[in-house]
Order: C-alpha cells, then sequence, then structure tokens
C-alpha cells in the first residue's frame, strides 16, 4: 500500500509539473492581432508601425489585412454576423451606431482611463466619438474634415473671387462652366459632384447648411420641412438645371471627381487632405482649397475623423487595445498620417511642418470650427452606404422629385 500511495504521488508530481510546463508554454505563446485597414499603401507607414510596435511589445504580432475599400463595410458586416471578425479595424463614425446596437464593440472606457496619451489627443474628437450611453468603443486614429478644392488658374482666368456663400458659389460655378474649345460643347465644368457612395458629404455641405436637418432638437425629423425640400431642389439643380455638374454625375465616385479636377474637367470640388498630395503632385500652384460656402443656416462641412475598434469577439482583448492605442501615440499617428495623407488626432503633432501641403491643412483648419457629424442613429450606417447614393441617382436622373427623395431619408429614419 506504501509503495502503491508512493507511486501514485509521484504520478501525480509529474503530471503537475508536467501541466505546469504546459500552462507556461500557453501562457508565453505568441497573441496574434487581426487587424482590418484600408488604406492604399501599407508599405510606407503600416509595415515599418508593425515592425516598431512588435519590437516594443513581444509576444504579440499583428496579422494586417487590406480591405477594398468598396467592399469593406459590407465585408466588416458578414463577419460581425458569423461571428468572426478582425480584432482591430479602421471604422468610420458613422457605423458606430449599428455597430454598437449589434454589440459588436467592445467598450474601452476602462483601459482609455489608464492610457498615458488621453490627454494629447484633441478634446473635441473624444467629444465626437463618445456614444450616446456615455461609453467611449473607439479609439481615434485620424481627422478628416471636408473643403472645397478650386483650380487657381481658372479662377485667375476669368478674374473670379472665391464664394463665401452659396449664391456666390452658384454664379461662380456658372461661369465656370463653358466650351473651352468654340466646339460648341461644355468641356469644363464648374463644379464636380459625387454622385455616386460617399457623395453625401458635397450634399451635406450645402442641404445641412440650409434648413435640413436630420432631427430638430425635440427629436422630429427635419428633413421634410419646405426649407429642407428647396435645400434639396437647389442642390439637385446644379446637375439638372443649371448644369454646372458633368454629365458623369450620377455615377461619379471618388476616382472620377479628382481625376476631373486634375484633367481640367472640373474646375470646384469637394474633399479632404487625404487626396492633397495627388492634387498638388499633379498640378502644384494650380490648385489650392477653401472652406466650403455659407448656406442660409450657416456652414456645415462634414467632420469624418476615422477611428480604430476593437471588437467584442476578440479573444485578445489587451493586446488589441495595446495595437490601437500604440496607433494613437503622437509620434506612431505622424507616421500613419505620412501614409494615409490625414491629420494627427494628437495635440503635440499640431505644429507639425506640412510643407508644399501647407494650403491644405489650412483649409482643414478654417473648416474645423463648424465641421459636423451625422447622427449617432442605427440607420445612419445604412443611410450613407446604400440608401443616399441610390435615392440621389433617381433624383439626379428626373425619376423622383426633391420632395420624394426627401421623404425617402425620412422614412429610412423613422424605420
Amino acid at each position: 500500500m506504501r509503495r502503491t500511495i508512493s507511486l501514485t504521488l509521484a504520478l501525480l508530481l509529474v503530471v503537475s509539473v508536467v501541466a505546469f510546463a504546459t500552462g507556461g508554454q500557453e501562457a508565453q505563446e505568441e497573441q496574434v492581432v487581426r487587424f482590418w485597414y484600408h488604406f492604399d499603401d501599407p508599405e510606407t507607414a503600416l509595415t515599418p508601425l508593425i515592425t516598431k510596435f512588435e519590437s516594443e511589445n513581444p509576444g504579440i504580432s499583428i496579422q494586417a489585412e487590406r480591405v477594398p475599400w468598396d467592399a469593406y463595410y459590407q465585408r466588416l458586416l458578414t463577419a460581425v454576423a458569423a461571428g468572426n471578425p478582425p480584432d482591430v479595424a479602421q471604422v468610420k463614425l458613422w457605423w458606430q451606431p449599428q455597430l454598437v446596437e449589434l454589440g459588436a464593440l467592445l467598450p474601452l472606457d476602462s483601459y482609455i482611463a489608464k492610457w498615458d496619451g488621453r490627454d494629447d489627443v484633441y478634446d473635441r474628437i473624444w467629444e465626437l466619438t463618445e456614444y450616446t450611453d456615455g461609453k467611449q468603443y473607439l479609439m481615434p486614429l485620424q481627422m478628416v474634415v471636408l473643403y472645397m478644392y478650386y483650380r487657381v488658374d481658372m479662377f485667375e482666368e476669368l478674374g473670379l473671387d472665391i464664394p463665401t456663400t452659396r449664391d456666390e458659389f452658384l454664379d461662380v460655378a456658372k461661369a465656370l462652366t463653358r466650351d473651352t474649345d468654340g466646339d460648341g460643347e461644355v468641356d469644363v465644368y464648374g463644379f464636380g459632384i459625387r454622385g455616386a457612395r460617399g457623395g453625401h458629404d458635397w450634399w451635406g455641405s450645402f442641404v445641412l447648411s440650409s434648413g435640413a436637418e436630420f432631427f430638430d432638437r425635440f427629436g422630429n425629423i427635419g428633413l421634410t420641412t419646405p426649407e429642407a425640400i428647396a435645400a434639396n431642389q437647389w442642390f439637385i439643380d446644379l446637375y439638372r438645371e443649371h448644369g454646372v455638374s458633368p454629365p458623369t454625375t450620377p455615377n461619379d465616385g471618388f476616382r472620377e471627381i479628382v481625376a476631373n479636377m486634375q484633367n481640367g474637367v472640373t474646375a470646384m470640388t469637394i474633399h479632404h487632405i487625404g487626396s492633397a498630395r495627388g492634387m498638388h503632385d499633379a498640378l502644384g500652384d494650380k490648385i489650392s482649397a477653401f472652406p466650403v460656402p455659407m448656406g442660409s443656416d450657416g456652414v456645415w462641412t462634414s467632420f469624418g475623423d476615422e477611428e480604430n475598434a476593437v471588437f467584442a469577439a476578440t479573444d485578445v482583448p489587451d493586446a488589441a487595445f495595446k495595437w490601437a492605442s500604440f496607433l494613437a501615440e503622437a509620434e506612431n499617428n505622424a507616421l500613419w498620417q505620412e501614409s494615409s495623407g490625414q491629420v494627427s488626432i494628437n495635440k503635440s503633432n499640431a505644429n507639425l511642418p506640412q510643407g508644399d501641403l501647407d494650403r491644405f491643412f489650412k483649409a482643414t483648419s478654417d473648416s474645423t470650427p463648424f465641421a459636423g457629424v451625422l447622427p449617432a442613429h442605427p440607420a445612419t450606417a445604412e443611410f450613407v452606404e446604400a440608401v443616399w447614393p441610390a435615392t440621389m441617382q433617381r433624383a439626379f436622373l428626373g425619376e423622383i422629385t426633391s420632395r420624394e427623395m426627401m421623404e425617402t431619408f425620412a422614412e429610412h429614419f423613422s424605420e
């Protein structure tokens, strides 16, 4: 019996040692953080950032995957529905309500409270990204404030001043729309409208500054008032009545509006600092920027700062937050912006020299005080991704009226 007990104790000791050793090995196993992103040049910033992060955080590796922008949102929703989203992903601010409603995002408040870099992020960004339940689900990554590009050479040729109001803008756009080669056909258009997906920012700059609002202060939808319908008609008429935007407008996306500016097909368009390098490289001093013109109720431009989200399904939440917060630290964020072309979220990066892009950063800075966000509503993401482009296209083609267009939007937010 004594021999049996001794053998049993010895066996238990061996098992315990093996289990302890195995457990130690498991604790030391590398944690993999799957990261989705959509910007175009990983070699410039992302690859060196991953190398730097992994050297500073042994035991954590970043598995990065670039997802094409056109498929990004739907692929992310599909991954969430399947229970297999990435651990961290770039997200748009207007996606937050839907993702929170789906229970897809991990609240980050406890992490952020202990994060040393919190106070170096602009307070306004924390205010805008905080969700309506008072929680913080997003780690800031970059600021995206829209402004108006314009062809300096065309303005100088015609002796035009920069427009500051909506009426002045229309007069300038008409003057810039012309036949320059004498063949009887218009070959330069005053304003390039993005009529396809993403063009809600063009629409918002003129419609949300002139009587339309998604919700009034009482929570009622404000898209179908006479003022809102009239503002929307004014925007539709830029294409249908005044012809200051190219015939391809209903289908024009990002590539088209940029190419049209660079090729001299359009004289003005709306975008942000992310396209400034390409614009400058193509046109030099022939292109510059100014804040979007004032509407009847003030000025509105899109504040679409972009964030990283940690997904609730992650098995490595601590490592995932380390990566998201690493990208939000000033030194690393400045490197990210070199590739993405956006504006840093960090106060300490505010005075970094911008060289030959200074004029575009100034337009961004001048536009920030009146930049706004779309409503924090579960229907906003689908509005941006599908409802707005499909409905706007029908209005541009004359298939529906301005009233019917705005009623479609109101119905979408009422469901």
